[in-house]
């Protein structure tokens, strides 16, 4: 089960993530006159998709693009709940479901974030990274905050650089040590995630944000990996070296950008919880749940 969950190299036990399958882009902006042709699914539990409900959020997008959310299933497939998280657009009660409907065909594993395309029946793209560009400058005319830039050209570059360091030894660096098969695999992982994360608490030192005083797309693809940290990585995944709440500066910026406005109200710790100890059987044969930890309680994450 374990190789099925966690695709790596034979050779050397290291965790490889597999490519996006549907990676489609706009050619034009999308016009006010498509408001709900586009259809957002995502999960509250995955740090991938909450990249996409930070940036859904900030910008206004409300029901312009409406959102689906499902969570983790005991097959090991995305699901959703009747009532509580029910699909919005297609009524499926599992999202590899909706991938089966794409009118191209599909074949592959069904993740999330996903948009859809309800005129075309078609997965438009399951990339997060794409994704969060495209409800950032995309989907502009249909956002309520449109003077929020996420992404301005002046920082490109500077965001790249960030986004490749953050990627490979933070975002991705995690799953890396957790689903590490040889003790080479998991030393060099966590060698490398946290040189990462000494890398970027030494650059808040003088820095508000990774690319200056504004709050940019890289920023938000850090925050959901520096959110599950503690509650999860820490443990779980044996990135135990140290926790976030030991790096002053990175602790810090992980709750400045909580307390921004339309950020707290993605963040779901406990159901973050049941899906990752609940859902990775290999990893936690008993299903046992840790408490909270206090430095994530948000009464603390707020308290300035």
């Amino acid at each position: 089960m374990m190789q099925q969950l966690a695709p790596r190299d034979s050779g050397d036990g290291t965790y490889r993530r597999p490519e996006s399958q549907f990676r489609g882009r706009f050619e034009e902006p999308v016009s006010v006159e498509h408001a709900g042709r586009y259809h957002l699914y995502a999960s509250p539990v995955c740090p991938w998709a909450h990249r996409a409900l930070i940036v859904h959020s900030l910008k206004g997008l409300g029901s312009a693009v409406p959102i689906s959310l499902a969570l983790p299933g005991k097959s090991g497939l995305w699901e959703f709940e009747a009532g509580r998280y029910p699909d919005k657009a297609h009524n499926c009660s599992r999202l590899i479901d909706v991938y089966r409907m794409n009118s191209g065909g599909f074949q592959g594993r069904a993740t999330v974030p996903m948009l859809w395309d309800r005129v075309r029946k078609a997965v438009v793209n399951n990339e997060s990274a794409d994704i969060i560009a495209m409800l950032n400058s995309d989907f502009n005319a249909l956002a309520e905050n449109q003077h929020l830039d996420l992404a301005p050209a002046s920082l490109g570059q500077e965001m790249d650089r960030w986004n490749q360091l953050v990627y490979a030894n933070i975002n991705n660096g995690v799953y890396r040590c957790g689903f590490a098969q040889s003790q080479n695999a998991y030393d060099h992982a966590v060698h490398n995630l946290f040189s990462a994360l000494e890398t970027v608490e030494k650059h808040l030192q003088c820095s508000r944000f990774l690319c200056g005083d504004s709050l940019t797309l890289a920023d938000i693809r850090l925050f959901t990996t520096l959110y599950r940290f503690d509650a999860v990585y820490h443990i779980l995944f044996k990135c135990s070296k140290r926790k976030l709440s030991e790096f002053s500066n990175l602790y810090g910026y992980m709750r400045q950008i909580y307390q921004i406005p339309g950020v707290s109200s993605t963040c779901n710790l406990p159901s973050i919880m049941d899906g990752y100890y609940g859902a990775l059987f290999p990893l936690n044969p008993g299903g046992i749940q840790p408490a909270i930890p206090s430095s994530m309680e948000p009464k603390v994450l707020y308290n300035q």
